[in-house]
């Protein structure tokens, strides 16, 4: 495949950055698109050029790291697909193809495609924990969950913690991620004791890192690789109103 890029460069955070077009040939249909931007790295690096920077790890569509927007959508144009797992057979011969960062004021860009997460580790450092000590293991079946709830909390489980939620949403508001984390623990019983605590914790660190509010758009769910669904939000909000309004938080 022939294929034009449209890379956003940004060699640090104060500077100004801007779209730069590269050319590729000979790309292969079966590579993934990390691949693709290895063989255009190995390109710039043979010519003396700086290397696009780019956030990967596992490539195996678990850890989230892949965050790139691309052709104005996060992860590109597969559903419920990771920017790792996306081949390039997803695309045609002789494609001009767009390659930027995500695209939210929580999510200040470091270099190129890297932007800083950090904010995200902060709203779990505030709350996605639990304190009652567990010991090793337990036995399956020591602790009854109801299947429904098993269910709902392994789904939002899956979250990987991406961000793409927060640069499909046009507000920037991380709630996805929020009410996935919230939905996960507060659903079970080893997270019960902090329940309350937990999601005003989380709120309050998620607004005050500078996400935006949720105004139900939707775009977050369509753009998530994991499928969290959107009535996580709804529990978040019912928790909440519940830890306040209902006098529930310590």
């Amino acid at each position: 495949m022939k294929l034009t890029l449209r890379v956003w460069r940004q060699r640090r955070p104060e500077d100004k950055g801007a779209m730069v077009e590269y050319e590729l040939d000979d790309i292969s249909p079966d590579a993934s698109f990390l691949e693709m931007l290895d063989v255009l790295n190995e390109k710039l690096i043979a010519s003396g050029e700086d290397p696009v920077a780019f956030d990967h790890d596992c490539r195996e569509g678990i850890c989230g790291m892949c965050s790139l927007v691309i052709n104005g959508t996060p992860h590109g144009p597969e559903r419920a697909t990771t920017t790792c797992q996306l081949h390039m057979r997803k695309f045609k011969d002789g494609e001009v193809i767009d390659v930027e960062p995500w695209r939210a004021a929580a999510f200040p860009v470091v270099k190129d495609l890297v932007v800083d997460r950090s904010a995200f580790d902060r709203i779990i450092q505030a709350g996605g924990y639990i304190t009652a000590p567990t010991g090793t293991a337990p036995e399956a079946h020591a602790t009854p969950v109801p299947k429904p709830d098993a269910d709902q909390a392994f789904e939002a489980a899956e979250c990987i913690g991406c961000g793409a939620c927060v640069a499909a949403c046009p507000n920037g508001s991380a709630a996805l991620f929020l009410g996935a984390k919230v939905t996960h623990l507060g659903l079970m019983p080893q997270g019960q004791p902090e329940r309350w605590d937990r999601v005003v914790s989380m709120l309050d660190t998620h607004d005050a890192e500078g996400f935006g509010g949720c105004t139900n758009t939707g775009e977050c769910t369509a753009a998530c690789p994991k499928g969290i669904p959107l009535d996580v939000i709804g529990r978040l909000n019912h928790d909440y109103l519940k830890a306040t309004a209902g006098g529930k938080k310590r």
